[in-house]
C-alpha cells in the first residue's frame, strides 16, 4: 500500500498510532513501527529527560520510523523539541495548540512535522507555516477534541490543503479505514483501538471498560471551560459534569481533574479515573496484538471494497 504518507514517513502502511499521554510509551510505539505503521511517544507534561529515554529505549527495540507527539502546552515543549532535534526522531505530530514557533528548527534537523487540527481554518494555516502534513481529527476521538466530525471535517481539509492528510477520530476497523480513504485521507490515525493492544502498558481494567462500553458511554466533559475532553462515563465524569451545571470555576475543575488519567491508566481506577477514549470505543470487542489490528486494517478492508464493488455493479463489468 503505497500514499504521501507512506512516501513521506517511509512506512509500509498509512497507519499511525495516537500520541496518547501515558498510553504511548516506547514498548507501544515500537510494536506499531514494527508492524510497518507509525509508533508515536507521547510527550504529555514529561520533562525531556524522561521522553529522552523513552526515546532511547525504542531504539532498542525496533529500527523503524518512529515519531514524537508534543503537547505544546506543556512546559517542557520547547525542551523536548531541543532534545528531538539532538536525537535525530525522524517524525514529530503536535496537539493542544499550534506548533507555528518550532518547525523552522524542526525542518532545519529533518524533522517531518504533522500537527493534528480540528478545523478547515488552522489546517491552512499550518500549510503555509510549513507542516509536511495534517492528522484531521474528528470530535468522535478520544481525550482532547473540536466539534465538527469526522466525516464532515476530513473532505474539507483535503480540498482546502495541498499537503497530505491523516483522518484521525472514530476509526477502528477496516471499515473505517477505508471509509477515510474514501473521504480523500492518506491515511489514518487510530488511537482507543491501540489502548485494546496486547502491547499497551495500560491496567488491564481500563482495556475492559473499553471493551465493554456501548456506543453512548463515550462522553464530553469540560465544554464550560473551553477544553472539551472524551471521556468514558464512570463516577469521576458524573462529579465533574455534576459541578459544570453548578457553574463552579475553572481553577476548581483543572484541580479536580489533575492526576485522574495516571490513575485510570496506570493503577486501573475505572471510577475515579479519566477514562480518556473515543466513540469507537462501542465497537471494541477484543485485545489483539498491534501486528493484528494493522493487518485487519489492510487487509481486511479487501473485504469491504469486494462488497461495495457489488454494491455498484452488482457483480456486472460489462
Amino acid at each position: 500500500m503505497e500514499t504521501r504518507i507512506t512516501k513521506l514517513l517511509n512506512i509500509e502502511y498509512p497507519i499511525l498510532q495516537g500520541g496518547m499521554a501515558w498510553v504511548a510509551t516506547h514498548e507501544l510505539a515500537a510494536a506499531v513501527s514494527e508492524s510497518g505503521g507509525l509508533g508515536i511517544i507521547a510527550a504529555g507534561n514529561a520533562p525531556a529527560n524522561v521522553i529522552g529515554e523513552q526515546i532511547d529505549k525504542l531504539k532498542e527495540l525496533t529500527d523503524k520510523p518512529f515519531g514524537v507527539n508534543i503537547m505544546l502546552l506543556s512546559p517542557f515543549a520547547e525542551d523536548i523539541v531541543d532534545m528531538i532535534c539532538d536525537k535525530g526522531v525522524p517524525v514529530v505530530t503536535t496537539g493542544v495548540g499550534n506548533p507555528g514557533k518550532f518547525i523552522e528548527k524542526l525542518k532545519q534537523h529533518n524533522v517531518k512535522i504533522i500537527p493534528v487540527v480540528p478545523t478547515v481554518s488552522l489546517a491552512k494555516r499550518l500549510e503555509k507555516f510549513g507542516a509536511d502534513a495534517l492528522i484531521v481529527e474528528g470530535t468522535e476521538a478520544g481525550g482532547h477534541i473540536g466539534e465538527l466530525t469526522t466525516m464532515a471535517v476530513v473532505p474539507q481539509v483535503v480540498d482546502a490543503v495541498n499537503i497530505p492528510v491523516i483522518a484521525a477520530g472514530g476509526i477502528g476497523d477496516n471499515r473505517g479505514f477505508l471509509a477515510a480513504l474514501s473521504l480523500g485521507a492518506e491515511g489514518v490515525q487510530l488511537g482507543t483501538r491501540f489502548v485494546c493492544s496486547k502491547e499497551a502498558k495500560v491496567h488491564q481494567r481500563y482495556k475492559e471498560k473499553i471493551i465493554e462500553s456501548k456506543d453512548r458511554d463515550a462522553i464530553v466533559t469540560g465544554r464550560s471551560t473551553g477544553y472539551p475532553v472524551r471521556v468514558l462515563k464512570n463516577r469521576f465524569t458524573k462529579e465533574y459534569l455534576d459541578l459544570e451545571k453548578q457553574g463552579i470555576d475553572f481553577e476548581t475543575l483543572e484541580k479536580l481533574g489533575v492526576g485522574r488519567l495516571r490513575k485510570a491508566v496506570q493503577e486501573g481506577d475505572i471510577d475515579n479515573g479519566s477514562l480518556m477514549a473515543g466513540q469507537i470505543s462501542g465497537l471494541i470487542g477484543d485485545v489483539k496484538s498491534c501486528k493484528e489490528i494493522i493487518e485487519d486494517l489492510v487487509f481486511g478492508s479487501q473485504k469491504a471494497i469486494e462488497r461495495l464493488s457489488s454494491l455498484i455493479g452488482g457483480g456486472d463489468n460489462e
